[in-house]
């Protein structure tokens, strides 16, 4: 099944940058927002999430930090970080870090917050509310 979605990608390198790309973003009219997951993006978070309820723009992040938007799914950081841990673990017992493996995520989360598809005049399926890690209310 062909979806037929138009994707866009935003180059944002700085904050600055990101006032430029959310009013070419509003200018295209785009139907959704998909936010990636970098530090600058965590720490403007609260205002990408503010621009994109005023602009009334579904938005879906890859990080808990933003809480308020409407989706997140991604990988699970905090496993990520314990798991961190192991390697620490083993680099101090003498394993060359260089010998490590590389590993991927395993685990992913998917957070819904129904308080952010109200305001947008959204409704979420059961069937995808069922698949959510987290549901906020």
């Amino acid at each position: 099944m062909a979806l037929r979605v138009k994707l866009s990608f935003f180059g944002v390198r700085n904050p600055v940058e990101i006032q430029s790309a959310l009013t070419e973003v509003d200018r295209e009219r785009f139907d959704a927002l998909l936010v990636s997951t970098d530090s600058m993006f965590t720490s403007e978070g609260a205002r990408i999430v503010s621009w994109a309820a005023g602009a009334r723009l579904p938005t879906a992040y890859f990080s808990r930090s933003v809480a308020d938007g409407l989706m997140i799914y991604g990988p699970d950081f905090a496993a990520i970080y314990r798991h961190a841990a192991t390697y620490v673990d083993k680099i101090l017992k003498g394993a060359k870090p260089a010998d490590l493996p590389v590993e991927q995520p395993t685990k992913f989360e998917l957070l819904i917050n129904l308080k952010a598809a109200k305001a947008l005049g959204l409704t979420i399926p059961q069937t995808v509310l069922s698949r959510a890690d987290e549901v906020v209310q």
